[in-house]
């Protein structure tokens, strides 16, 4: 009686996922499916041109399909939760002269009876993209999104040093390296950051490529707050930058913009960023042009040379009320002649956005290449699909699409197998593949824990030569977070090398051998670890047949789609689909 009741309150307690319909009307069945199966295709890669076996390929012909051996993709299909679905199917003709390709649309039903029967809310079933502030849209998502001040959770890497020890001048080459204190001509280029107390101390560097963000509080006496140097926006700008450690070359430090913040929490842009702006007590117990935030935008080369260094305030009033001020402080880095690399989303991913990844060195954080190209990319298939012709051709990895490529290698028997094999590695990985992705679209470089290792997985065959004939990312993510909004996050990554055993003697004078390389993603359910496994299963069991229980889930409303969530959850558990 205990349990049941427990699990009575339990469901009573969960949030209703999807709303009613205006009115408290009951979810009717849509009358158009979400997705059109029909027009969809993850295997067309190529731009205006037929992809090889890709029967869904709207750029294939009667003259292509002719051609196809198989269809790599048979079945194109929208959510697999859902009760009834369509499902486009797509096969070859082999019989007929010519081969010609078979399309239909069929109804697919789902056995499971945790499946989705009404859809009264689309975008239930997908991720909302966040959307991008423009001038256009700034004020609608100030209105609703926004404050007296906009701040964020500290990300504070704490690299505190003492400017006097060794290790600051021990830096002896003509060039900056990630980590490394950047160097001004009295000490080095400070970056307050907060002590156990809160307070603001100024011994903290900041380190090269080590996007920093900090916060502190600092006391203050509005009657002498001209004298207090830190609260001055001189303080953040008097020092020369060395372009490079130990350098007579210096740099001067910009002021790219001025936001005066009003005591209301208001803030206004300057127009004009020419005249240092010092603190002043107006003598009615206020005191204005108080620095409350300072962002450092610095430029460098890849020769590891500082080229320019901006910074951009925010200066506010206080009164004499006010006995500690919050200040904000940030630094960070762009490439020379690039741009900076876009986030595939605020947190989790969107669909669509590229999966960013970098390179880990020891002891560092993670390093990112400007280029999306020198992101996680897959081999890109060309309509001659000579793998020698295409090595080097690309395409980035996009998250929530699967894909799958390949090419035609022509080798002989004169042909050196160690030299051939590194070769069609070199062609399915790429040049530099990332060693990490990242769990998030807007995870930090600096942040190595958001960031998860590739996972390697080497099969292959005994003989004397071995070349690699398939290359298959997986990537595995979740839905983290709140139910109501999740995001996307990455789990794991890995990468299976398939190789084969390869007889050179036996060759003719030519023969061609098939390499492969494909993308899977797949979500992994995240269950709610205080659920109760074994009372839902007896609450399942108590229920007499499948039809029982969709007569009475039928019934249940919004409470049956909550339900039927929980088992998609648990739909790695066997005893989910064995009732």
């Amino acid at each position: 009686m205990a349990a049941a009741l427990r699990l009575g309150a339990l469901l009573l307690l969960l949030p209703l996922p999807l709303p009613l319909l205006a009115g408290g009307a009951e979810p009717v069945p849509s009358a158009a499916p979400l997705t059109d199966v029909a027009k969809l295709c993850v295997c067309n890669l190529l731009v205006a041109q037929c992809d090889i076996n890709c029967c869904c390929d709207p750029d294939c012909g009667a003259a292509d399909f002719s051609l196809f051996t198989t269809c790599s993709v048979p079945v194109v299909t929208g959510d697999s939760q859902l009760c009834s679905q369509e499902a486009a199917v797509y096969s070859i003709d082999v019989t007929a002269h010519p081969p010609e390709r078979i399309f239909k649309l069929i109804d697919q039903f789902n056995p499971n009876i945790f499946c989705i029967q009404t859809v009264n809310y689309k975008q239930a079933l997908s991720f909302i993209p966040p959307e991008t502030p423009t001038a256009q849209n700034f004020d609608h998502l100030l209105e609703q999104f926004g404050g007296a001040a906009f701040s964020a959770e500290s990300d504070i890497l704490n690299t505190e040093l003492d400017a006097q020890s060794p290790f600051f001048y021990s830096n002896e080459t003509a060039r900056y390296e990630y980590g490394v204190p950047i160097q001004t001509a009295d000490a080095f280029l400070r970056l307050p950051s907060p002590t156990v107390s809160s307070q603001c101390s100024d011994a903290n560097p900041a380190g090269f490529l080590v996007n920093q963000a900090t916060k502190c509080s600092r006391m203050i006496n509005t009657e002498n707050c001209g004298v207090i140097q830190e609260l001055s926006m001189l303080f953040y700008t008097s020092s020369h930058i060395l372009v490079v450690p130990n350098s007579s070359q210096m740099v001067n430090i910009t002021v790219q913009s001025i936001t005066f913040q009003s005591l209301n929490g208001t803030r206004t842009l300057l127009n004009s960023t020419d005249a240092i702006l010092f603190p002043m007590f107006l003598g009615v117990n206020m005191c204005t042009n108080i620095v409350l935030g300072a962002s450092y935008l610095l430029t460098y080369t890849d020769a590891g040379e500082i080229t320019e260094a901006a910074v951009s305030f925010v200066l506010g009033t206080i009164n004499s009320t006010v006995l500690s001020v919050q200040q904000s402080f940030e630094i960070s880095f762009t490439q020379l002649n690039t741009k900076p690399i876009p986030l595939s989303g605020n947190p989790g991913y969107s669909v669509g956005y590229p999966v960013r990844a970098g390179f880990r060195p020891p002891g560092s954080g993670i390093i990112q290449s400007t280029n999306e190209y020198g992101q996680l990319t897959i081999l890109r298939s060309t309509s001659n699909q000579d793998c020698l012709a295409i090595e080097g051709a690309r395409t980035p990895v996009l998250f929530g699409y699967n894909m799958i490529s390949g090419c035609k290698l022509r080798i002989t028997a004169y042909a050196e197998c160690q030299l051939l094999a590194q070769t069609v590695l070199n062609i399915l990985k790429g040049q530099s593949f990332p060693e990490y992705v990242a769990s998030f679209g807007n995870s930090q470089p600096q942040d190595v824990l958001d960031w998860v290792p590739i996972t390697y997985i080497h099969s292959s065959e005994q003989g004397p030569c071995q070349l690699p004939i398939s290359f298959e990312i997986e990537v595995k993510w979740t839905k983290y977070g709140s139910l109501v909004n999740p995001q996307a996050k990455i789990i794991s990554v890995t990468a299976s090398i398939t190789s084969s055993t390869l007889a050179l003697t036996n060759l003719g004078s030519k023969n061609t051998l098939q390499i492969a390389s494909s993308l899977s993603q797949r979500l992994r359910p995240s269950c709610p670890l205080t659920f109760s496994f074994p009372l839902f299963k007896t609450h399942l069991q108590e229920k007499q047949s499948a039809g029982t229980l969709q007569r009475t889930f039928n019934h249940a409303g919004p409470t049956w789609l909550w339900l039927n969530y929980l088992c998609s959850c648990f739909k790695c558990t066997p005893w989910c689909c064995s009732n």
